[in-house]
């Protein structure tokens, strides 16, 4: 068709049983595709969906052309300025009623002229609780602090870029986030 794509196959996992593998592959494909949906026709910065085959557990998707933020933050070419874009990026997320489920900075594409893209909404959730707002934030949070923790007040930074609209609710996330990390860490 002349687009760039990737095609995505959902394989099953052979630790679980077979009964509830095939209702978590058709599930997470259905949401995924449904989100994407969603997203792209909203001009959210996101993959477009290309084909959707049920029986063979793939969706083919429009390729973003990019790095992941990962890759990009490890070899030090990212820091404070595209967490500041990223915190922005996921209050965007949220105030389109949608948590992404799985916010790493492996999800996170950088294109080379400095577009952000979110990726795989597999475990996303449309009409999200205040917790599932807040676990994407403690997520991302986990992330920082495992893969990039050399990045002075990483979290600090999302959480402050995610709170410039002063809103009720980007407010409310961001304390819900702040409990999460309490419980973690008090049980963790």
């Amino acid at each position: 068709m002349g687009i760039p794509a990737v095609l995505k196959v959902r394989r099953s996992r052979s630790y679980r049983h077979p009964d509830l593998d095939r209702r978590l592959v058709k599930q997470r494909l259905t949401v995924e595709s449904k989100v994407i949906s969603k997203l792209s026709a909203l001009g959210f910065p996101c993959p477009s969906i290309l084909l959707i085959d049920q029986n063979n557990s793939s969706i083919l998707i429009s390729r973003i052309r990019g790095s992941p933020l990962h890759d990009i933050l490890k070899k030090g070419k990212a820091g404070i300025p595209e967490l500041r874009k990223l915190g922005h990026l996921i209050r965007r997320l949220h105030n389109l009623g949608i948590s992404h489920g799985d916010l790493t900075t492996h999800n996170v594409m950088l294109s080379e002229e400095g577009d952000m893209h979110l990726i795989d909404f597999g475990l996303s959730r449309q009409s999200p609780e205040l917790e599932h707002l807040g676990l994407d934030i403690q997520v991302l949070n986990e992330c920082l602090g495992a893969s990039h923790s050399t990045i002075p007040d990483a979290i600090e930074t999302v959480s402050e870029a995610y709170l410039e609209e002063e809103s009720e609710k980007a407010r409310s996330v961001i304390d819900r986030f702040r409990k999460i990390t309490g419980r973690v860490r008090y049980h963790g």
